[in-house]
């Protein structure tokens, strides 16, 4: 069975929900985000909130972020690609929530779930979804439903369920390798910029000092060591706070796609594996 075309008698519709499909490009699987989109979405916003900033330039958060050297812009723009990642991911994770509240099997307490009644299943769930293998819950269905059509193996059904879990469940950590990698290199950056102010700081300070200045030359030097200073310290800041930030983000985001997981297992296992039963005639078989 092919997937169906999309219509708007779906009561779920990847095509018309997926965050990145509605805007023309070809949505990532599951929630899997589209690394271009969302670079272009962080240069953008990175543009925007610089632009913000033009609108108070005498403020002190204004100075923080425009007149510490070249480390703060690259913080920003990982800050606001992260933070891409995580809103897209939230969508398209909210779009897979969505799949929890349908029924895939007839609401009849007496329905048994075998080879004779696979069809049946399969129909209602291409009846309801557009793209089912695009739906993390669907998609592991599916793919044990049609072990079940093919083979003819009940007993198969409950441990295809649960290597699909696992296969999942890996893919939803692999999504999130890009963002793990983004909130370890901002506090990097971080550190980059403490070095290079300190190195100025103090270069230029022991330059006046080695040529052997006047004391009041020595006084106008330090304001130079307390601005790569600033430089230093503010840069660290900036960056711990932007990891931090993103730290809390991520962490709940990804518990919350891990329950959503578990929801999956569950599901699978009420509808599903409970519903199995093996006909006489493959006990014989056994």
């Amino acid at each position: 069975m092919t997937p169906a075309e999309p219509s708007n008698q779906f009561q779920l519709s990847w095509r018309r929900s997926d965050p990145e499909n509605m805007i023309g490009i070809r949505g990532g699987r599951f929630t899997r985000v589209h690394s271009g989109l969302t670079f272009v979405l962080a240069a953008l916003a990175t543009v925007a909130f610089y632009g913000a900033l033009t609108l108070v330039p005498d403020w002190y958060f204004t100075s923080l972020f425009t007149e510490r050297g070249p480390i703060p812009y690259a913080i920003v723009f990982l800050t606001m690609w992260c933070l891409a990642i995580l809103a897209i991911k939230r969508q398209k994770l909210k779009l897979q929530r969505k799949a929890l509240q349908f029924s895939v099997v007839p609401d009849d307490n007496d329905f048994v779930l075998s080879t004779a009644t696979v069809e049946q299943v399969m129909n209602r769930i291409y009846e309801t979804v557009d793209d089912p293998r695009q739906l993390v819950l669907f998609n592991r269905i599916v793919i044990a439903l049609a072990n079940l059509q093919n083979m003819g193996r009940v007993t198969d059904v409950d441990e295809i369920l649960r290597s699909q879990g696992d296969q999942d469940a890996s893919m939803m950590e692999t999504s999130y390798s890009l963002l793990r990698g983004f909130i370890w290199a901002i506090p990097v950056l971080g550190f980059i910029g403490t070095v290079l102010g300190l190195s100025d700081a103090i270069g230029g300070f022991g330059s006046v000092l080695g040529s052997g200045a006047e004391m009041n030359e020595i006084t106008g030097s330090l304001k130079e060591v307390t601005a790569g200073l600033a430089v230093a310290f503010d840069t660290t800041l900036e960056a711990l706070v932007a990891a931090l930030v993103l730290q809390i983000v991520y962490t709940f985001l990804h518990k919350s796609e891990e329950e959503f997981l578990d929801s999956c297992s569950e599901y699978c296992h009420r509808n599903i594996v409970n519903r199995l039963r093996i006909m006489p005639y493959q006990q014989n078989e056994a």
